[in-house]
């Protein structure tokens, strides 16, 4: 009997919306957070620990690889491991991976969100990279168009381009970096979250997410409404997006971290149990309720949820002002709370404004009971 034609096999199709372990992408999600340590509050213990033990030069690589030249290394489809995906980095072209970055610059707004998503063979570039790689003054204002000014580290973007005019070297660097972190920090890592990724991805898969649009699937996974501002966030980052793909991971706390190539879209969240399932995973649930508990364990945070409570809505200015806090200081706290669910967040007349989530506050005690008491 002949063998069967690869062309004629049929491939059962994607679903739409779906959950999944994703490791290139939950792997790359630690490496981001390192990066984030200091802007971030209420990330996972590992984080904290583990960015306190690099060394300055894992730091640093850490940085230019994550950041300097995050979107060359944002993996463009499923991969089943990590290493496989540095395997398939690798044997790239390496000119592919510079025009990756260039291609993704060309869609992104001054406000740092793509406006379309880039190519998906992830070749064609839009703009006129010469010019940039010949400067790296034009290239710094290139940057500053797209993104905010605390957005742009411009030593370390300085460093970066550098390595776009070696595409070898610029190679060289993410796959020896890549390599080295996987195998002294994220294997071990990754054997001890996989059962409890794993629990979190068949409890969902228990349920069925096909009758649901994007946003009411959003809300599900995360476990919380979303406000209108998010609303509006959420279906930007829906345009031309055919899959939707979430994400558990364990190290996120609270946030969510979002990946897209070509019309996929990753979205990385805080590993959880949805209701409405039959799985029993104490320790996803103990994890959730620390995260909620965190943002209060704060005399900071608590007393930005009771300024907020008292006097109604509040723009972020004011906040700081009336508790006398650093800019990066009530930054830091309230992107934590607002994660977490219990402020709601909005835009009003170019300035952050922010109020009360009441249920949310009153869901964390419902959590709390049912944890302890079975209620």
């Amino acid at each position: 009997m002949p063998a069967p034609e690869p062309d004629l096999i049929v491939r059962p199709p994607l679903s739409p919306i779906s959950v999944a372990l994703e490791p290139a992408h939950s792997s790359l999600t630690s490496l981001l957070l390192l990066f984030k340590i200091d802007r971030l509050s209420g990330l996972d213990e590992w984080v904290t620990r583990t960015a306190a033990s690099l060394t300055p030069e894992q730091r640093h690589v850490n940085s230019l690889v994550v950041s300097g030249v995050h979107y060359a290394i944002v993996p463009e489809r499923s991969f089943a491991s990590f290493p496989a995906y540095v395997d398939h980095l690798a044997a790239l072209d390496p000119i592919i991976l510079r025009d990756r970055l260039f291609s993704a610059y060309a869609q992104i707004r001054k406000d740092g969100e793509c406006c379309a998503p880039p190519d998906p063979i992830n070749r064609r570039v839009a703009i006129d990279t010469a010019p940039l790689l010949a400067d790296v003054n034009r290239f710094l204002e290139f940057l500053g168009e797209r993104f905010s000014e605390d957005h742009i580290d411009v030593a370390i973007e300085t460093e970066a381009h550098g390595y776009l005019n070696d595409p070898p070297a610029l190679q060289a660097l993410i796959v020896t970096h890549f390599r080295s972190m996987w195998n002294e920090i994220l294997a071990s890592e990754w054997e001890r979250v996989l059962p409890l990724l794993q629990t979190s991805v068949d409890a969902f898969q228990q349920l069925d997410l096909s009758e649901l649009s994007r946003l009411e699937a959003a809300q599900l996974v995360l476990g919380r409404d979303l406000d209108k501002e998010e609303h509006e966030l959420w279906e930007t980052a829906f345009v031309d997006t055919q899959r939707l793909v979430f994400v558990p991971c364990t190290h996120l706390g609270p946030y969510v971290f979002k990946f897209r190539a070509g019309d996929v879209l990753w979205v990385l969240f805080g590993a959880r149990i949805p209701e409405g399932t039959q799985v029993h995973a104490p320790d996803l649930n103990r994890a959730e309720i620390l995260v909620r508990l965190n943002a209060l364990a704060d005399d900071t945070r608590l007393r930005v949820l009771k300024l907020v409570s008292e006097e109604g809505e509040l723009r972020s200015q004011e906040i700081m002002a009336r508790l006398d806090l650093s800019q990066s200081a009530a930054s830091r706290h309230l992107k934590q709370l607002s994660a977490t669910g219990y402020l709601r967040e909005r835009r009003c007349e170019g300035a952050k404004c922010y109020t009360l989530n009441p249920e949310r506050v009153k869901d964390t005690w419902r959590a709390i009971s049912a944890f302890l008491l079975g209620k």
